[in-house]
């Protein structure tokens, strides 16, 4: 059996849990990853404590970020992003339209995204409309159109 280590969550992260969780994760991620970043703490009654404290504070963030990828979900449902790229005649694009250049194309319109949100089976290649899903929260997941046209 492989090695776990014992730790709190002091804030949320993706696929392993909410702040004020306890979790088993590798030592290596542990204390490379989570404990440097101060997203969790050694279980120990210190960190139990510093967490009930800071409980409120926690909760009124959490509702603030849904309530801001909410926001941003609907933002994001009502508009349609076009992006130029050389293609062929039949068109084929010359390269493809990757998560980078979707979030490009956001941030001209004024929207910052991470690229590791934009979910993609695969990347773009070729003209058309397009609808991606981009995950803004844990339980939000907007519908972004795009609109690849020749350049």
């Amino acid at each position: 059996m492989a090695a776990t280590m014992n730790l709190i969550l002091l804030q949320d992260v993706e696929d392993l849990g909410l702040a004020g969780d306890s979790v088993h994760v590798a030592p290596g991620f542990g204390r490379n990853y989570l404990i440097p970043r101060g997203l969790a703490a050694p279980a120990s009654a210190v960190a139990l404590r510093q967490l009930e404290a800071k409980k409120a504070e926690i909760e009124a963030k959490r509702k603030a970020d849904l309530e801001a990828a909410q926001a941003l979900a609907a933002k994001i449902s009502e508009m349609t992003v076009e992006i130029h790229m050389q293609a062929s005649d039949d068109g084929h694009l010359f390269g493809s339209v990757t998560e980078r250049l979707v979030c490009e194309a956001y941030a001209e319109k004024g929207i910052t995204i991470e690229y590791q949100r934009v979910r993609m089976d695969k990347h773009i290649r070729s003209l058309g409309e397009y609808t991606l899903n981009i995950k803004l929260h844990q339980d939000v997941i907007a519908a972004g159109k795009i609109n690849i046209v020749r350049a």
